[in-house]
């Protein structure tokens, strides 16, 4: 069975979103279609065909979480060893052209926020590092060209 790294945080987050749309989203919408349903002549109803959409979103939603927790493999960061790049690993880069330093968090794609610093693991930069040391470097080509980061730290 295939298992999907993430970390305590991202799997909380998974949750508190699945309960949000099971306890919110999903009655709310059954009364808008129940109120659309209302007006009468459904093959000309905005609002029916708008609210049978957003149900179809939120139903797909509602099985992705679900699927993604039921083979979700915890990772806590804490316990990453801090001897190569991986999967829930923190690290410090330098961009070797701009020698701008910066710090990621190595996360799965459904946790990745470039604001908060972290990157999924398949994302060009963090699939570049991950297996990396400090002090080697990774190289990927990004749309702007090439680009290399020296690992400086793996916090």
């Amino acid at each position: 069975m295939e298992q999907i790294p993430i970390t305590k945080q991202g799997y909380e987050a998974l949750k508190q979103e699945l309960a949000r749309l099971k306890r919110e989203e999903r009655p709310a919408n059954i009364k808008a279609i129940e109120t659309a349903r209302a007006h009468g002549d459904l093959s000309e109803n905005a609002e029916y065909h708008a609210a049978k959409e957003r149900q179809s979103f939120l139903e797909g939603r509602i099985g992705e979480i679900s699927y993604k927790l039921g083979v979700a493999k915890v990772i806590d960061p804490d316990s990453v060893p801090k001897d190569v790049v991986r999967f829930a690993s923190r690290v410090l880069v330098e961009n070797l052209d701009s020698e701008e330093q910066v710090e990621y968090m190595i996360v799965g794609p459904d946790e990745a926020d470039i604001k908060l610093g972290k990157i999924s693991v398949s994302s060009p930069l963090g699939s570049a590092l991950i297996g990396k040391r400090a002090g080697d470097e990774a190289m990927l080509q990004a749309p702007g060209g090439k680009r290399i980061y020296e690992i400086i730290d793996i916090l």
